[in-house]
């Protein structure tokens, strides 16, 4: 005779009362993150990605509920699929790991299996900073798809298409004696009285392309990330002598437009076409977006420019002259 097994309970189902006992605050971008789980590899991976960061101002704490079960095959789970509608965000791999997030409220619950957490680089890519990244995009400042670099007390962001050469050029700026922000990802602070962006300074990531441009990168292993793109992912402190700085004022734009000159030339744009294309990047959900229109106001005054070149020694050049303009 058939013994049948214990029915599962709606509260095992949902795991809506999972123990959460573990708990640490981190610091992506000097801005507040707490993360409350049951499991201590969560913790470990998060301060793989954030312990060396402290705070740099107060702010609202944003959380995240990382729940973990048992289970799960030996292989990474599959790349996550994102949705959004209005404050809701999710991020779905499969039935047993996924999260959603409230924007409003800055809170994102993730359920995860252990084949999920043994995983570290894709635990902490796709859902610890997805998550965080997320969150505070829209409560402590707006992403924008740039780099950063600063020359005699002048920041400049660094705008353009994926593949434009963001990443390239801020590291070719910092190996040149500028100080270094951000590689493709800068972060427009609200509530300032200038336009001001933080960055992951402390890290630079490349195309697999860049070894053959910087034959310090030979050797250096490739990290799976999103969209199948891999990178090289390198620590700044792995550079001697790169100078680093988590924040900067912003006094100019440059979109780059590689190989359509062969001197270096800059020119400038008319007023309001770098916002227009800012904005292009901008979630594309109403309630989000005015948050960050709003923002991304505070550039209205700042100088914008193409930059058309098709070495670094005419970028930095061009870039250089202009640092020096004011």
């Amino acid at each position: 005779m058939a013994i049948s097994s214990k029915p599962v309970t709606a509260e095992e189902a949902l795991l809506c009362n999972m123990e959460l006992p573990l708990r640490g605050v981190f610091y992506p971008l000097g801005f507040a993150v707490e993360i409350i789980t049951n499991e201590q590899a969560v913790l470990d991976a998060a301060n793989d990605s954030w312990g060396s960061l402290r705070p740099r101002q107060i702010n609202p704490m944003v959380q995240l509920r990382v729940s973990v079960s048992a289970g799960g095959a030996s292989e990474c789970p599959p790349t996550p699929v994102t949705r959004a509608n209005r404050y809701l965000f999710s991020i779905v791999a499969d039935a047993d790991n996924q999260a959603i997030f409230d924007l409003n409220a800055g809170f994102a619950s993730i359920w995860l299996n252990q084949a999920a957490v043994c995983h570290s680089l894709y635990l902490r890519y796709y859902f610890l900073e997805g998550a965080a990244y997320t969150l505070l995009s829209t409560s402590a400042a707006t992403a924008l798809h740039a780099a950063c670099v600063s020359r005699h007390g002048r920041g400049i962001l660094l705008c353009g298409d994926s593949g434009a050469g963001k990443s390239s050029l801020s590291y070719a700026c910092a190996r040149a004696g500028w100080t270094y922000t951000s590689d493709d990802a800068s972060y427009l602070l609200h509530n300032t009285d200038h336009p001001r962006v933080v960055g992951n300074s402390h890290q630079i990531r490349f195309r697999p392309t860049a070894k053959t441009l910087f034959p310090e990168l030979e050797g250096r292993a490739l990290t799976p990330r999103a969209e199948g793109k891999p990178s090289i992912e390198v620590p700044t402190s792995e550079f001697p002598g790169l100078i680093t700085a988590s924040e900067v004022r912003i006094d100019f734009i440059v979109y780059l437009n590689r190989g359509l000159s062969d001197v270096g030339e800059l020119i400038r744009l008319p007023d309001g076409v770098a916002i227009e294309r800012i904005r292009e990047g901008f979630y594309p959900i109403d309630e989000i977006r005015v948050v960050h229109d709003k923002a991304v106001q505070m550039l209205s005054g700042v100088l914008a420019y193409e930059l058309r070149y098709r070495d670094f020694d005419q970028a930095i050049g061009q870039l250089d002259r202009l640092a020096r303009s004011l």
